[in-house]
């Protein structure tokens, strides 16, 4: 149970506060995160990890010299906006570049990659890796499909040392691809974790029983077993393993050892587990270097651990040994040549938006239904967080209620902004967008975010729109969505709702219909396919490697989605107006 909080909408803000707090002498905070208390040398490539927070001490736990530069810090469970980690970037970046690591996660790779495209267009090379160890969320023959777990760590060690002896940008991304290729975790869950705030943990496990193949965002495991013996428990982890093993590894019997807590299994019980692991690896010709055993990745006060093993080469062998020093993990005495924030690099200078027009006549009405539609959104949002939390529980880590609640209120106070500054549509739904994707963070964020933009930018700045500008902006949301996150509709996301409702209202305003009947008729075209999802199983996102526990349930982004056009239809109803 987590405990100690304020407004849990704040636990993650609170937490990095306290965290710089207590660590002056290794971390800074800045918006969206830390970075190292003192500047790198001119040149370095900057280490930047990231994800939700809930993990500690992944990631902001290994910010200092010798490891990483610099950590995005996302809500718990949720993946930071592209918007936090291009700031955190901006203070870490000390002419060398950006390299952005983070586990295999929808929302991580959406938004990081924009930060990373949102860098470099503005001349600071910045590249992404995302971490895929673990072997229960996929085949083997589909890696590129797994998940990210406690094997981020290795990853995020070897390419930081790299960074530290002086390798550039595309030579730190090799050495975590490279490690990365040779990383396997496995892992076992006793219980769930219970977010802040919630009165329930997000799964539980039955008496006697274990998880197997958990995540570390509160999923539960991808399949039960008996608990036994923790001499019962290393053989299936130690075999999961060795039966994974990289196939460029024969012959090499040195490997790097992570025995990680999840956050509520004692140490006492790691050693347990750890020497009877110790001895299976010994019989299996493997000898750990340097092994670690404790909390490194954690998830909140989930009961479970996991295992990783990385196969190391003489290159990984002294990258994992070299030296460290920040928060949470220490190893020998790193000599990082420090240097003045004086003699730092100066920042490349932020992208601006082009000045937004000013509406005038139809299209400050059209600006203002915008806003009243995003009013009618935040107030369902609300009353339906909690069952679209339960929703996200099944297979999830049962966030997107809180999460769309915190999108639109920020889309709605940036509208009202833009809206009294009397700006276009197109601007308001912009900032709106902006502030949805910033705040919210997570794979809905970003997604929402760039359907707003893109409503915008397809509607006139001087007129009510058309009919067919009406349509070209339901096509442009789906166009926006589909490109930014790969989704196609059968996959159980949102775009099943999505596109059939952008698909309907264009072809019915294409007929000649009164707009307010197209949009309803859409509408009605977006509930049955959000509800039809249940017999769906995922094929993208956190709920895929939990697909069987999933059909039956819909999905919660196509049901958040239904639901709000929904509330928009009733908004336009009762008001006579047409909608943007």
């Amino acid at each position: 149970m987590t405990r100690l909080f304020n407004d849990p909408a704040r636990f993650t803000d609170d937490m990095i506060t306290g965290f710089a707090a207590a660590h002056p002498e290794h971390v800074r905070a800045v918006p969206g995160g830390v970075v190292r208390a003192r500047p790198t040398r001119t040149g370095k490539v900057a280490v930047l990890t990231g994800g939700g927070s809930g993990h500690y001490p992944a990631f902001c736990g290994v910010v200092g010299p010798g490891f990483a530069d610099g950590s995005v810090i996302g809500d718990v469970f949720t993946s930071p906006s592209a918007a936090r980690a291009r700031s955190v970037a901006e203070a870490a970046e000390a002419g060398g570049g950006v390299l952005f690591l983070f586990g295999n996660y929808a929302g991580d790779v959406m938004n990081f990659g924009l930060a990373a495209r949102q860098l470099a267009d503005d001349g600071t090379p910045a590249r992404c890796f995302a971490v895929t160890d673990d072997i229960a969320s996929a085949p083997a023959d589909q890696r590129a499909r797994r998940r990210g777990i406690a094997g981020g760590f290795v990853v995020f060690k070897t390419a930081s040392a790299a960074a530290e002896e002086g390798a550039p940008l595309d030579e730190v991304v090799r050495v975590a691809e490279h490690t990365n290729a040779r990383t396997r975790t496995l892992g076992v869950a006793f219980d769930g974790c219970t977010l802040p705030g919630s009165d329930a943990p997000l799964f539980t496990v039955p008496e006697g029983r274990l998880g197997l193949g958990l995540g570390i965002h509160g999923e539960p495991g991808v399949s039960e077993d008996t608990l036994g013996t923790a001499e019962d428990l290393a053989r299936a982890l130690v075999t999961g393993l060795l039966a994974d093993r990289p196939a460029d590894t024969d012959g090499e019997g040195r490997v790097a050892v992570v025995l990680n807590g999840l956050g509520a299994t004692k140490y006492e019980e790691l050693y347990v587990l750890w020497g009877a692991v110790a001895r299976l690896l010994d019989e299996a010709g493997l000898t750990p270097v340097r092994p670690e055993v404790g909390e490194l990745v954690t998830s909140l006060d989930m009961a479970g651990c996991s295992l990783t093993l990385s196969w190391l080469d003489d290159e990984l062998e002294r990258l994992w040994r070299a030296p460290a020093d920040t928060s949470a993990f220490r190893r020998g005495t790193p000599r990082e040549p420090l240097v003045d924030a004086a003699e730092r690099p100066a920042a490349a200078p932020r992208r601006t938006e082009r000045s937004a027009a000013t509406a005038s006549g139809a299209a400050v009405e059209v600006a203002e239904l915008a806003v009243d539609a995003l009013r009618a959104a935040r107030d369902v949002l609300h009353r339906d967080a909690e069952a679209l939390g339960r929703l996200d529980a099944v297979a999830g880590d049962g966030d997107h209620g809180r999460g769309m609640c915190k999108g639109v209120d920020a889309a709605l106070a940036a509208a009202e902004k833009a809206h009294a500054d009397r700006l276009a549509p197109a601007a308001v739904l912009a900032a709106a967008g902006d502030a949805w994707a910033a705040e919210a963070g997570g794979t809905s964020g970003a997604l929402w975010g760039v359907a707003l933009r893109a409503i915008g930018a397809a509607l006139p700045a001087d007129r009510a729109p058309g009919r067919e500008e009406l349509a070209s902006a339901a096509t442009a949301a789906l166009t926006a969505v589909t490109s930014l996150g790969g989704a196609e509709v059968g996959d159980k996301t949102l775009v099943d709702a999505l596109a059939p409702f952008a698909t309907a209202f264009a072809t019915r305003l294409r007929t000649e219909d009164p707009v307010a009947e197209a949009y309803a008729s859409a509408v009605a075209e977006a509930r049955a396919a959000a509800e039809d999802t249940a017999g769906l199983r995922p094929r993208l996102g956190r709920a895929r490697p939990l697909a069987d526990r999933s059909v039956g349930t819909p999905d919660p982004g196509a049901t958040s989605l239904a639901t709000v056009l929904t509330a928009v239809a009733t908004l336009h109803t009762t008001t006579g107006s047409d909608p943007v």
